[in-house]
């Protein structure tokens, strides 16, 4: 009697594990991921402006935002008020309730 109880328990038990498993699979239609991947982008949206470009334009603006850029000269005034807008964070970063 003992024995066909735990014969019972043990078969519902890895049942139940294997409808589980069933429960955790994705849906059939589901494009895998490796297939995705391995898909030819045909056109693209820019990161600047979210316009439509071509592969070879994407491609393009890529290697243009990858090239590092040249520093702008400035108006000295602003400069400094950049310069001042930081020491203003910083100090308000080392005492919260300063109100500079």
């Amino acid at each position: 009697m003992m024995n066909k109880l735990l014969c019972l328990g043990i078969g519902l038990s890895f049942g139940l594990v294997g409808i589980q498993e069933g429960l955790a699979l994705p849906p059939p239609e589901d494009i895998p991921e490796e297939v995705l991947r391995n898909e030819i982008i045909l056109e693209a949206r820019s990161p600047l402006d979210g316009e439509l470009l071509t592969a070879a334009e994407y491609a393009e603006l890529e290697e243009k935002l990858s090239q590092p850029q040249a520093f702008i000269d400035l108006d000295p005034n602003l400069e400094q008020l950049i310069l001042l807008l930081h020491i203003r964070k910083t100090i308000n970063t080392l005492i919260p309730f300063a109100n500079f």
